[in-house]
């Protein structure tokens, strides 16, 4: 099992910056992949980036060159700087683990979510 506890989310203007961070119960070492994801009313949840054991990220397009993950690995924490923000970035933004304790098991954890509010 892996509880995730995030903060960070709030209300920011358009152009703004937010930090998002992700705590998790188990040391990161032993999660193959950790990552961000948001959900807007009335779409579906979509990867915003995630970050592996080995340290590969992943960005969505539309967090290029504005969003950066990283990690920091003694405290088990991941994060999620958030810059050069529109009202298109407002949504529920989740934290996932992903672990593969063997061969052929894949489980996904998931955070209660943090809002993100982009609006002046």
């Amino acid at each position: 099992q892996v509880q995730l506890v995030e903060s960070g989310g709030g209300l920011v203007q358009p152009g703004g910056s937010l930090r998002l961070s992700c705590t998790s119960s188990r040391s990161i070492f032993s999660i193959y992949s950790m990552g961000w994801y948001r959900q807007a009313p009335g779409k579906q949840r979509e990867l915003v980036a995630d970050i592996s054991s080995g340290s590969k990220i992943n960005y969505a397009d539309s967090a290029k060159g504005r969003f950066t993950i990283s990690k920091d690995n003694a405290k088990n924490t991941v994060y999620l700087q958030m810059n050069s923000l529109k009202p298109d970035d407002t949504a529920v933004y989740y934290c996932n683990a992903v672990t593969i304790p063997t061969i052929g098991s894949r489980y996904n954890y998931w955070g209660q979510g943090t809002q993100v509010t982009v609006s002046s």
